[in-house]
């Protein structure tokens, strides 16, 4: 798996309150199969390009059958022979900050 994408998507023509929308969303991303986590302000998903893209014009068109207005954003990181990404690419800031590798004062 190569890409993590984190998607952001809900409809603008409903209410203050979309998480019933949201869900929608999430619950094809967790169809999907793919490796995914839910954060709050978008769920980053992780597997091949077109995988990954094809769950993301799900989620869309999920939402846009009932809505007229649907506020999309997505930030992708591609990398060649990844695997594990989603998990590792935290892990790697945790360990850093166990490691005491950062300081306040913007010197690493």
């Amino acid at each position: 798996m190569s890409l993590i994408v984190e998607l952001s998507v809900f409809p603008m023509d409903k209410g203050a309150s979309v998480s019933a929308y949201v869900a929608r969303a999430v619950s094809v991303i967790r169809e999907s199969g793919l490796p995914h986590q839910l954060t709050p302000m978008g769920t980053c998903i992780e597997g091949e390009w077109s995988e990954v893209m094809a769950v993301v014009r799900r989620c869309f068109e999920v939402l846009a059958a009932d809505s007229d207005r649907v506020y999309l954003t997505i930030k992708a990181d591609w990398r060649r022979g990844r695997t594990g990404g989603l998990a590792a690419k935290t892990e790697s800031v945790e360990r850093a900050l166990d490691a005491g590798f950062v300081s306040h004062k913007g010197e690493a």
